[in-house]
């Protein structure tokens, strides 16, 4: 704000200036003509002038101070006129007297004629320079008749314009200094104001790779309110997911042993004891997501080729009768901002609907884009018909016939993608004509 008013008041302090300027040249040409006045005298109807003047600017040729003096015709007297004086025709006036600063030029005309007792202040061009011309009317006495004339006097503006130029200089210098110095002020406030951000930042940033668990730095008042919420809600946050790795530990141990019970038992169905180890392999591997719970690097982001790798050594084992052939586009720098075993999921969950649907083929890509991760698995199988795509992320709702199930692995795949604030679509692939199912995260956030 300040910065913007400094120019206002540049403009404001000079005009102010050059009004006072004008004034004080008007004064002075008003004071010059007083002293004229004073040395001239009229006799029998004759104007008469000394041959030098008081200023001696009058005195020297093109001194830049001229004066004139012309008579009124008449008919010309003022019978009151108002203060700011009347301009008349000055056909019939004539010189009677011009200072010898003048001789060598020639008299400007036409002159302005004032009424008696009135000026008039204007611009004219004198030997191609740019002069004031100061007009005052006067009335002398004569054997008891009225003599009226008008002294026009004439100064350079040179002395006027260099003034005003200097002083206009010398002040906008000096406010582009105090604007460079307001600048360089709030700069270096702003400067300090933000540091506590960003030291707030770099304290998240601590914190997002694992290096902190809490913030714990010296804040301002106004934002110590905001870092003991921060604070409450990453300890929160933590509790939240040990009892959640918890909860899943206890659970996948109360059900292990009625599992082993069971399939101890004999006269048990070869289907049935195919559904037991697949349910006893979900378990064994909630355990292990459970295991890894205090050895979580979620801060620091999870390489997503890993992953995939871990992965591909896992299915190309249990679809080898299938002959698939993988298509795998991993950049080796992709990183899932989050926990591996979630990842571990989505991806195993949809790699391995892709495994069942496909006929020969599955392609794997994952990049970065525009601050965003995306993940794109396509097979080449029979895709996915629009009427099915949004209702097979409900649980309970199957779009194969591959195998009996309760339907649930796409579900809990969009549950944990919308838990991290990311899309799951599903689309024709356009590579190879089957199903497509895209997993998108924003990175930024």
């Amino acid at each position: 704000m300040t910065i913007v008013m400094l120019p206002i008041i540049g403009f404001t302090l000079t005009n102010a200036f050059e009004r006072q300027l004008s004034l004080a040249m008007k004064n002075e040409l008003k004071a010059y003509s007083y002293s004229i006045f004073t040395v001239a005298e009229v006799d029998n109807n004759q104007l008469l002038m000394p041959e030098f003047l008081l200023e001696n600017q009058f005195n020297v040729s093109k001194s830049g101070l001229y004066a004139v003096i012309t008579s009124l015709a008449k008919g010309e007297e003022s019978t009151g006129e108002e203060a700011t004086g009347k301009q008349v025709s000055n056909n019939q006036s004539k010189a009677l007297w011009q200072s010898q600063s003048l001789l060598t030029l020639s008299t400007p005309s036409p002159l302005p004629s004032p009424d008696v007792g009135q000026t008039i202040l204007s611009k004219i061009s004198l030997a191609g320079d740019s002069h004031l011309l100061y007009s005052f009317s006067a009335s002398f006495s004569d054997n008891g008749q009225a003599f009226p004339i008008t002294l026009h006097l004439i100064k350079n503006q040179q002395e006027y314009l260099s003034a005003l130029n200097d002083f206009s200089n010398k002040l906008w210098a000096w406010l582009l200094v105090l604007m460079a110095v307001f600048i360089f002020v709030q700069i270096a406030w702003l400067l300090w104001t933000l540091k506590p951000l960003t030291v707030l930042t770099h304290e998240l940033e601590r914190i997002e790779k694992g290096q902190k668990k809490a913030l714990d730095a010296n804040y301002p008042l106004e934002l110590q309110q905001v870092t003991q919420q921060l604070n409450t809600l990453l300890v929160t946050e933590d509790n939240q997911r040990k009892r959640y790795r918890n909860a899943l530990s206890d659970l996948a141990h109360s059900l292990k042993n009625p599992l082993a019970v069971i399939q101890s038992q004999t006269g048990i169905s070869t289907s049935a004891s195919e559904q037991l180890q697949v349910i006893n392999q979900i378990i064994e591997h909630q355990l292990k997501r459970a295991q890894s719970a205090g050895q979580s690097s979620w801060h620091l982001g999870v390489q997503v080729e890993s992953v995939v790798d871990k992965l591909m050594a896992t299915l190309s084992k249990i679809y080898r009768d299938k002959n698939l052939s993988f298509v795998i586009d991993v950049d080796s720098k992709a990183i899932f901002k989050g926990d591996e075993a979630d990842l571990m999921e989505m991806l195993g969950n949809v790699l391995d609907n892709a495994c069942k649907a496909a006929k020969h083929k599955i392609l794997i890509s994952v990049s970065n884009l525009d601050n965003k991760l995306i993940i794109q698995i396509e097979d080449d199988g029979d895709g996915i018909e629009e009427s099915q795509q949004a209702k097979i992320l409900s649980r309970g709702v199957r779009a194969d016939t591959y195998q009996t199930g309760h339907g649930i692995g796409l579900a809990i795949v969009s549950d944990l993608v919308n838990s991290y604030q990311g899309q799951l679509s599903i689309s024709k692939s356009t590579a190879l004509f089957g199903a497509a199912f895209t997993i998108t995260f924003d990175l930024s956030s």
